[in-house]
């Protein structure tokens, strides 16, 4: 079997029947399968991650091919019909997986080059496979569903809490306490101006402040002591989550009443916020990825990526998302949807544009 060429299609109607969204054990011997049957030592880490590679252990030019083997729920039930593929993960990501396989497999590394197939366990929750993946690239590919654009930049995403500290007190002598929900009024009003004296991103337009969840108050006739009030934060280069933080911290300070205390923390999370990225979209492996999806049959567009995604935790080396299928279509969502799909075309189409890309960059022939 080593010596046949790999089918990514094939790969893929064995790949999406399996539920990969509370356990990836399943899904991830299928991989680690389909890698060894062709020679490739392979190896999961304590992360979870399986990780492949071919070529110099210490190369001058190494090219990172990075996706994910989890979903999100509920599973839902593989479907083939008329070059469609359906079903969870038919598109987010298995069907990127089966392309970036094709590439990994057909090309040859140069003498002085390395190509790695790094696969995360749990993109869609936390991401900690990503946050602990050792592996030093100096760029990276990564599958997710893009319509066969290349994607150079997305948003990041924060999240954090307001904190208002008052004074509780009857509600008959309001003026005896401090009140943590009225204070809410200027803090809202510095969330909305938060950005007015910001530069939009030249890709990615402008940063993103929405307050999204409120909770305060112990009785109805009691001036509240506290007030929370949850805010969603998209982010843009060259924001920071800590940065940010200590920005709005200091924002909603100014703004408060006195005798009202404010705090703001992040979201407890055990690894980093997928923050803000921007790759050169000059840069060699935009160019060439794009000129290949395009030679291939695929749009080749340049464009941002309008999902989180690891591509962040790679950054700032040179970083591009790449890959069949679309998170929505003229019909509604598709990624994360119950109609989930992705066309067999589109597949190769990506597989034969990955597997140029690969060669023109780090590979020195491409096995027959």
């Amino acid at each position: 079997m080593s010596g046949e060429r790999f089918d990514p299609i094939e790969f893929l109607e064995r790949a999406v029947p399996i539920a990969s969204n509370e356990d990836v054990g399943e899904m991830r011997d299928r991989l680690v399968e389909t890698l060894e049957s062709r020679g490739v030592e392979t190896v999961v880490d304590d992360a979870g991650n399986t990780l492949a590679a071919k070529g110099a252990a210490d190369p001058e030019s190494h090219l990172v091919l990075n996706t994910h083997i989890d979903t999100v729920s509920p599973h839902v039930a593989y479907e083939r019909e008329d070059g469609i593929i359906r079903g969870r993960g038919a598109c987010d990501a298995k069907g990127p997986l089966a392309a970036l396989l094709a590439a990994f497999f057909a090309v040859e590394p140069a003498p002085d080059a390395r190509v790695t197939l790094a696969v995360t366990p749990d993109e869609e929750l936390r991401s900690t496979g990503a946050a602990a993946l050792d592996v030093a690239g100096d760029c990276y590919i990564v599958g997710e569903p893009t319509g066969l654009d290349v994607c150079t930049a997305a948003k990041g995403r924060f999240e954090g809490t307001v904190t208002l500290s008052g004074v509780a007190a009857h509600a008959a002598e309001p003026d005896s306490g401090a009140n943590a929900i009225d204070a809410l009024a200027p803090v809202l009003g510095a969330i909305r101006s938060f950005d007015d004296d910001r530069d939009d991103h030249p890709d990615l337009g402008a940063a993103t402040l929405t307050p999204t969840m409120v909770e305060g108050g112990e009785n109805s006739n009691q001036v509240p002591a506290a007030c929370r009030l949850v805010v969603d934060r998209r982010s843009v280069p060259p924001e920071t989550a800590d940065g940010f933080r200590e920005a709005l911290e200091s924002t909603l300070r100014e703004s408060v009443p006195d005798g009202v205390g404010v705090a703001f923390a992040l979201t407890e999370r055990p690894t980093p916020f997928l923050e803000a990225f921007a790759t050169d979209t000059t840069h060699e492996l935009v160019t060439t990825l794009a000129q290949a999806s395009r030679d291939a049959g695929g749009r080749g567009d340049v464009r941002t990526f309008t999902a989180a995604t690891e591509a962040s935790y790679f950054s700032p080396a040179p970083v591009v998302v790449f890959g069949p299928g679309e998170l929505a279509d003229d019909d509604g969502a598709v990624a994360h949807a119950d109609r989930e799909y992705v066309t067999t075309t589109a597949v190769r189409t990506a597989a034969d544009a990955l597997e140029t890309t690969v060669t023109a960059l780090v590979g020195a022939s491409t096995v027959d």
